[in-house]
């Protein structure tokens, strides 16, 4: 079933706060190859500027997946998850994320089309710390697939 165009525009409320810790983002570091202390060292962060270790890049995945996810299960959108294949995945990021953050994610519809019979969905995602500072936009786009 194509998600209905009504959807674009319609914001959900803020995740709950996820908590940066330094040994999720080692975790991270690790699971994509990230070498850089930056994301290991307090020190080394601390010597470039940061106040402690930061995160690579694409750790913001994770929060704006929970994001993501507010869309996937409102039933009023009647997305089948076993039908939905990941399209694009960017990031503009305002700085880096860093240990000790709280982020809260705001995820926006912000388009959908159809493509071939299937919907092709854009998300935007707002990344923030709890005191409202800018982490970091993520930009979604999923494939939810058509009949066979």
């Amino acid at each position: 079933m194509p998600l209905d165009p009504s959807f674009v525009g319609r914001t959900y409320p803020p995740t709950a706060p996820y908590f940066v810790g330094r040994e999720k983002i080692r975790e991270f570091a690790d699971a994509v190859g990230a070498t850089d202390p930056v994301h290991t060292g307090a020190d080394v962060a601390r010597a470039r500027g940061y106040r402690d270790v930061i995160a690579t890049p694409t750790f913001a995945v994770l929060v704006a997946q929970q994001c993501d996810k507010q869309l996937i299960i409102d039933p009023e959108a009647g997305i089948d998850f076993s039908r939905v294949v990941h399209g694009e995945q960017r990031f503009v990021h305002h700085r880096p994320i860093t240990a000790g953050d709280s982020v809260l994610g705001t995820l926006t519809v912000d388009s959908v089309r159809q493509a071939g019979g299937h919907s092709m969905v854009t998300t935007r995602t707002e990344l923030t710390a709890e005191d409202g500072e800018a982490l970091c936009t993520s930009i979604s786009t999923i494939v939810v697939r058509g009949g066979e």
